[in-house]
């Protein structure tokens, strides 16, 4: 099973990208658990310096922007 977090305090850039993740998941049938981490003390440890941020399986792949539908479908299928 995949792990996504997206971490980021819930502005407008991090809900798209939490929508994006899920419509990815469920669009390729994927075995996932999505997960949004809004505790900025957690932002730090998780390595996360600029939001939104993803983390797919332990492994960060973006920082401060919102990748493309498609980006985010090779980059989640690869992590699969």
């Amino acid at each position: 099973m995949l792990e996504i977090k997206v971490v980021g305090s819930g502005c407008p850039n991090c809900k798209k990208l939490e929508a994006l993740c899920y419509e990815v998941v469920d669009e390729k049938k994927l075995d996932a658990k999505i997960e949004k981490v809004t505790d900025f003390n957690q932002f730090g440890e998780l390595g996360i310096m600029m939001t939104p941020g993803l983390i797919v399986n332990g492994k960060i792949l973006s920082q401060g922007k919102i990748p493309t539908k498609s980006t985010l479908e090779h980059w989640i299928i690869d992590s699969n």
